[in-house]
């Protein structure tokens, strides 16, 4: 058994929406591990996925009382816990790779740097988590979503507060999303379903 005390596992959704799939997928991820706590959270103001991603920005860091959260939703869940890695409460935020961009622009931070590690499946601090919620939501693509605004559109600024972010060789390691050229045959800590 893993003992991970500093971290809570946690799901988030809206009132009723996939209750089966997240309680199953936090089952599955304390197979074989012990966290800090365990939560899932089901939101009433939570209505179509522009009102979740707000959700995971402001309300999701109240629920945290433990040094860093994984946060999970239903379409994913930990396969390999083996590969669980002490070296990752270091960090404030590492999630699966992101693909190489498809247009010129995609997935560029404020400072014009590609960032490939992202994803909403994740490990974060709380003091991101607190850090997030100070600021507004940004809209790109026509989308807030939670993991760009932490990720692309807010990251130079997270980084001069001091937030650390996996690279990508750790985020190879952390999870799987997309089938990337880097990660094929690779195990992974967790998964998500694309």
């Amino acid at each position: 058994m893993i003992n991970i005390p500093q971290v809570t596992l946690v799901s988030l959704s809206g009132l009723g929406y996939q209750t089966k799939e997240n309680i199953e997928a936090l089952k599955k991820s304390c197979e074989n591990i012990e966290w800090g706590a365990v939560k899932y959270i089901q939101d009433n103001k939570i209505k179509d996925i522009a009102s979740w991603n707000e959700a995971v920005i402001y309300d999701l860091p109240k629920y945290v009382e433990t040094s860093h959260c994984l946060f999970i939703h239903g379409d994913s869940h930990i396969i390999h816990p083996e590969l669980w890695d002490d070296e990752w409460l270091k960090l404030d935020f590492i999630g699966s790779p992101w693909p190489l961009p498809r247009w010129d622009g995609e997935f560029k931070d404020t400072l014009g740097r590609v960032q490939r590690v992202g994803n909403s499946v994740s490990l974060r601090s709380k003091r991101l988590l607190d850090l997030a919620a100070t600021q507004p939501m940004e809209y790109h693509y026509g989308n807030n979503n939670e993991d760009g605004q932490i990720c692309i559109w807010l990251r130079a600024w997270l980084e001069e507060q001091g937030m650390k972010f996996a690279t990508f060789e750790q985020a190879l390691r952390f999870g799987k999303e997309h089938e990337l050229s880097e990660n094929k045959d690779l195990k992974t800590f967790i998964f998500h379903e694309v």
